[in-house]
């Protein structure tokens, strides 16, 4: 944490010498009014005569002091704020560039939930953890330790009942904060769960409500918010305790040094405004305790949060830039040698020993059944994950020695599902390419056989996309996707079952358009129709993870079984688009 604080140590330093001023100013008070009670009022050094002259000057004193105490109170608070705002802002702009580092494996460890939680109110938590550190914790240590050490000078035996009294207090304070600590982390580890049912139930409302299954999610989320209540309540009541007990412990020093002071005063050995001035700073030391509790749990909490946060922001990528710029090489070309890949933390292989080379401005398609590891295999090519054996080449480096950026600034890639976000269609599109110019952005459409239907829309290509593209319907979504891997202009295009919305009268235009515009880019398409594959240069068939067979149309049907019951299966749908 120091790394971030140190940047703004000079604001923090300010803001800890107006608290000095403010707390000064309040310890200064009590004995002020000693003098105005015993010389002004009661007039205990002149015979009982009081002075209104004494009244008059020390109150015009005090009222100086406090108007000076606020402003530095209140220059305090600003230069506070501007030290953890800044911090956090940093430290959240770090949290999230090191979350955008992240592979895919180590996005899924954490969760959506968590990283939300972790990037929004863990660093909340932690602004609020320096907040305190820089404001309460000087005006603790100076409350409590001032009022002693006033209360001395005062009159020392109104201090040895202080002190006297204080072990107990720091030991309650002891115990309860040992018994709530664990639990700020627990409360943090469920806030992470229901923000990840949020996320999931509202990206996921649509099948929600198709599935009429709203009262088990009503129910799924009642029991976590239940759980993050029952530890909040928990931390809560043990905090409920603390407070009285406290509270309790100051009031019986309170009573002890008034029963003391009525003695005194009898005996002549101290004075009223004495005794008000010990009750003063004995009110000023619970004030401090009871900061110091309110302290010692918001720092507690700050500091279960920084341990979160500092697991991402000292998390190491796992994928590694290799280097090479890959500027040397501008083909297309795609091997995959020996390769084998099983996921994280599984020991089933999905693809094993696959060999296959696609030649720069070949289009290849791939298709098999479902969990064949067709779309496994095109997260490899733009090292999405890294293989468990053998080594995917792009024009003859492989992936793991280029740098990520250059890697993937050759390879564009249209999804199945389609990612789009709240801006215009054509800010959408120049996702692939932001410095792409209008033209390009309507010549992509026009190749994506976008350009005709968000010409209709109210506002053409600035028309604004609502949140996750649900103004738009599946086909759309899906051509305005292909827009954007098209504007890329790079080498390789992967279509992992990207127009599988598409009709096939649009996607064969598609891939028409596709194949005269840009006749040189290397295609890789996956696909479950054959309608969409059977123009490829060749079709790649994928069985249990190996390569059962590799060919054209025409030699797939004289030669592989797989794919003529693929074919047959599809027959009726494949013949009116002959």
């Amino acid at each position: 944490m120091w790394s971030y604080i140190k940047k703004y140590l000079h604001v923090a330093v300010i803001a800890a010498a107006f608290m000095v001023g403010e707390v000064l100013m309040d310890l200064i008070q009590p004995g002020l009014m000693s003098r105005i009670v015993d010389d002004g009022v009661l007039g205990t050094s002149s015979g009982g005569i009081g002075n209104l002259e004494i009244v008059w000057s020390v109150g015009l004193q005090m009222i100086v002091l406090v108007l000076f105490g606020g402003l530095c109170g209140s220059l305090n608070n600003v230069f506070v704020h501007i030290a953890s705002q800044n911090i956090g802002n940093e430290m959240r702009k770090d949290c999230f560039r090191r979350i955008m580092t992240f592979s895919f494996p180590q996005t899924a460890q954490y969760g959506t939930g968590s990283l939300v939680t972790r990037v929004t109110n863990d660093i909340t938590q932690v602004q609020n953890f320096i907040s305190l550190f820089i404001r309460g914790m000087i005006r603790t240590s100076m409350l409590t330790f001032g009022s002693m050490y006033f209360m001395f000078r005062l009159n020392h035996r109104f201090g040895l009942v202080v002190i006297c009294g204080f072990p107990f207090i720091v030991g309650v304070l002891a115990v309860c904060l040992s018994l709530a600590n664990p639990l700020f982390i627990r409360l943090q580890a469920e806030l992470d769960r229901i923000n990840a049912i949020m996320q999931e139930d509202v990206s996921g409302i649509r099948i929600i409500k198709a599935c009429v299954r709203e009262a088990y999610e009503k129910l799924r989320f009642g029991k976590a918010n239940d759980a993050l209540i029952r530890t909040q309540l928990h931390v809560l009541t043990i905090f409920a305790f603390m407070n009285p007990i406290v509270n309790v412990l100051m009031y019986v020093v309170v009573a002890v040094i008034l029963m003391l002071g009525s003695y005194e005063v009898g005996m002549g050995s101290a004075t009223p405004g004495q005794i008000m001035a010990a009750i003063t700073y004995t009110t000023q030391l619970l004030n401090g305790i009871l900061m110091l509790v309110m302290l010692f749990q918001g720092i507690s909490r700050g500091y279960a949060s920084w341990k979160r946060v500092k697991e991402i922001l000292l998390s190491e990528p796992q994928l590694r830039d290799g280097g090479f710029d890959g500027k040397t090489a501008l083909h297309g070309r795609i091997e995959l040698r020996d390769v084998s890949f099983a996921y994280p933390g599984s020991r089933q292989e999905i693809l094993s020993h696959v060999n296959l080379t696609i030649e720069p401005g070949e289009t290849v398609a791939i298709m098999g059944a479902t969990g064949c590891g067709k779309s496994t295999l095109m997260n490899l090519i733009p090292r999405f994950y890294d293989v468990t054996g053998g080594a995917v080449l792009v024009d003859g480096v492989d992936v793991r020695e280029y740098d990520l950026k250059a890697l993937r600034g050759k390879i564009a890639v249209a999804l199945q599902k389609s990612e789009l976000f709240s801006v215009s269609i054509a800010e959408n599109i120049a996702w692939g390419r932001e410095d792409a110019p209008r033209g390009d952005i309507e010549r992509a459409a026009g190749i994506a056989q976008a350009d005709e239907f968000i010409r209709s829309t109210p506002e053409g290509y600035d028309t604004m996309v609502a949140e996750r593209g649900t103004s738009l319907s599946g086909g759309q979504k899906q051509r305005i996707s292909i827009a954007r891997a098209v504007v890329k202009d790079a080498e390789i295009l992967i279509f992992d079952d990207s127009t599988s919305a598409l009709d096939l009268k649009t996607e064969a235009d598609l891939y028409a358009a596709l194949k005269a515009e840009n006749p040189k880019s290397t295609k890789v398409i996956i696909a479950q129709r054959i309608a969409s594959v059977r123009r490829a240069d060749r079709i790649v068939v994928l069985e249990g993870g190996h390569i059962a067979a590799c060919g054209t149309h025409d030699g797939l049907m004289a030669s592989c079984a797989a794919y003529r019951d693929i074919v047959d299966s599809q027959m009726g749908e494949e013949e009116p688009h002959e």
